[in-house]
């Protein structure tokens, strides 16, 4: 159950990148990714690697991956802007403003 927990706090949280410029490596699957897999690897590590069961997951269980889907999305950002300077991807397209003529 509280692997279930873990997935749907990650997948709630990414849904807030789309408010953010597409800088992930990746793109909103990369996003995604990370999140998800932050989401889970996070939890794990706090818990050395035991799943709680039915009956020992309680609020505190969602909130484990909080920190864990913030640092998912944060790694594969970081990755996404230094793919971006290295010249290896073009600039995200900003579709709020016109090109100058």
């Amino acid at each position: 159950m509280a692997v279930l927990i873990w997935v749907m706090v990650g997948l709630a949280i990414w849904h807030f990148t789309v408010f953010l410029p597409d800088k992930f490596y990746g793109g909103i699957v990369g996003a995604f990714c990370g999140a998800l897999v932050g989401s889970l690897v996070f939890p794990l590590i706090v818990r050395f690697g035991s799943i709680p069961g039915q009956d020992d997951t309680n609020l505190l269980v969602g909130l484990e991956a909080i920190p864990g889907t913030l640092a998912g999305l944060g790694l594969v950002w970081w990755l996404g802007v230094r793919q971006i300077e290295r010249g290896d991807m073009p600039p995200p397209v900003d579709y709020g403003h016109k090109p100058a003529a």
